[in-house]
């Protein structure tokens, strides 16, 4: 018999928070796939357009870890209309060995939630100016909360703005944010001013138009786009990509659904144009910000192997603690 451990979301959240711990697990994965032989095939993709929805699977090997993940993510971006979360899912962990499933995790898209911000963290980390104080985050959902509070870890981040389209939702957000990290934190209802002066500006929307126009960015600012993980999406104007020091999670990934699909699109940049991924800037391999005039860019479309990385501390979190329930398949 094969013994799965089971765990849910509050387990989950027992075990892991948003720390340095997350984020260092995210830039090993980062690492990984650009200095061994992960195997990641591409995502797979349903959307279901009549709700509003899409369900992405993902899923990396990293050799040197003895287990492997599977995440089935589904995003319906109507249900806060409905009082329900936009995000939801589970994981599914294996044994690299035998292949033999080992854990569900349901999170609930929690883990997935954690990965993406130590993404964001960890990409502002190695391309942003250390001493990046000011923080304009577009969205107002729990993914541009997390943005924030995880570029705390990495920035001292003195100052915040928050713009969304939906003004009460930044107004709240913003004053939520402010009593729990301390620091200012205003809603902006002008995304133009909202950028004027940001040192970091990140991007957290399921927009399908640019929010992020090219004018509107100085020497010397770094952007991080989490949002466009999917063809149809689009956060930044493409002539971003063209004009800035230009960093992706899969060069692969993002010639199909992330920003550079949209600038290769636009005929600004060449279908078979070469960046530097951010696991190598990370690995030395590669120069990411060279001096505080550079605005760099990030394009963060979510990886195999970050689902893998985080799936496999949770496990081993929930393990350690006693959280679960076993169940004999």
């Amino acid at each position: 018999m094969n013994a799965i451990r089971i765990v849910g979301e509050k387990e989950l959240r027992a075990a892991l928070d948003l720390d340095l711990s997350v984020l260092d697990c995210v830039e090993d994965a980062f690492v990984a796939l650009a200095t061994k032989a992960v195997a990641m095939p591409p995502i797979l993709r349903l959307d279901i357009p009549a709700h509003n929805g899409e369900v992405d699977v993902k899923t990396a090997y990293v050799p040197g870890l003895d287990s492997f993940a599977i995440k089935i993510s589904p995003g319906f971006f109507d249900n806060p209309k409905l009082g329900l979360p936009s995000v939801n899912g589970l994981m599914v962990v294996f044994s690299a060995r035998t292949g033999l499933v080992e854990a569900v995790l349901l999170d609930n898209g929690y883990l997935t939630d954690l990965r993406t911000a130590a993404a964001g963290a960890v990409a502002a980390r190695h391309l942003s100016r250390a001493d990046s104080s000011v923080a304009t985050i577009f969205g107002a959902g729990v993914q541009a909360r997390l943005q924030l509070r995880a570029l705390t870890l990495v920035r001292p981040i003195a100052e915040a703005r928050i713009w969304a389209r939906d003004s009460e939702r930044a107004s709240r957000a913003a004053a939520e944010l402010a009593a729990e990290l301390g620091i200012a934190v205003r809603a902006s209802n002008d995304a133009e001013a909202a950028v004027a002066g940001a040192d970091i500006i990140v991007t957290t929307t399921p927009s399908t138009a640019p929010l992020l126009a090219a004018d509107w960015l100085v020497p010397g600012q770094h952007v991080t786009a989490m949002g466009s993980d999917a063809e149809h999406k689009n956060e930044l104007d493409p002539r971003i990509v063209a004009m800035a020091r230009y960093v992706p999670d899969s060069l692969k990934q993002v010639r199909r659904l992330g920003e550079l699909h949209h600038a290769i699109a636009a005929g600004l940049v060449g279908d078979d144009a070469i960046f530097a991924e951010l696991g190598a800037v990370i690995a030395g391999q590669a120069e990411g910000r060279t001096g505080d005039v550079d605005i760099t860019v990030a394009d963060l479309t979510g990886t195999g192997v970050q689902d893998t990385a985080i799936a496999t501390l949770a496990i081993a979190r929930a393990s350690a603690s006693g959280a679960g329930a076993t169940f004999q398949a």
